[in-house]
């Protein structure tokens, strides 16, 4: 399911951003959906942890919002799969917790949710946290990408200097043969000139 709203002002200027809300509660899908489409997201919602990942696979998300305790698939498990893939291993994730769940919480990180959020939360702060989250990705996307460029420019530069150690090698060679001619040539001379002054 796909719920969108008119995008505001903000979200045109950055690009509608495209979110995944996993959460098994039907309810809670359709005020995060509606709330976070108001706020100019494009949302997509799914029920389970194994159809957000058949989602994942086939599309781009910008975030994933994870329910953490869901029946069957649970959100770590689902957070475990997508860290895991190597096309979704850098995705944003959010995960939502239980009130007071700070257990919850520190598993949450350590399976690598990017931030976490306790419910019931306030839409403002996840606002904030997704913002948030979604700036750092980004950064991390344009560092990557200067290290991929900086990595084919060193790549570049090494065949370069392999091109030019062979050059050199064949002109040593060269050298060296030219060195050899030039000495067989001198000592032939010197053989002549020593017959014609006998």
């Amino acid at each position: 399911m796909v719920n969108t709203a008119t995008p505001t002002a903000d979200s045109r200027r950055r690009g509608t951003r495209t979110i995944l809300a996993v959460d098994d509660s039907r309810t809670n899908l359709h005020v995060i959906g509606g709330r976070l489409g108001a706020m100019g997201y494009m949302v997509v919602l799914a029920q389970s942890g194994r159809e957000a990942l058949d989602l994942i696979s086939g599309r781009g998300f910008d975030l994933v919002l994870l329910d953490m305790v869901m029946p069957g698939m649970s959100g770590l498990d689902t957070l475990t799969e997508i860290r895991t893939a190597p096309d979704t291993a850098d995705l944003p994730v959010i995960m939502i917790t239980a009130l007071d769940d700070s257990r919850g919480a520190v598993d949450a990180l350590a399976a690598g949710a990017d931030d976490h959020l306790a419910k019931p939360f306030d839409f403002d702060v996840l606002h904030a946290r997704i913002e948030r989250t979604l700036d750092r990705a980004g950064r991390i996307s344009e560092l990557k990408r200067t290290v991929a460029s900086l990595d084919a420019r060193i790549a570049a530069r090494a065949i370069e200097l392999g091109e030019t150690r062979s050059e050199l090698a064949v002109s040593r060679a060269d050298r060296a043969r030219l060195l050899g001619s030039i000495d067989a040539l001198s000592a032939r001379v010197e053989r002549l000139s020593g017959t014609s002054a006998a």
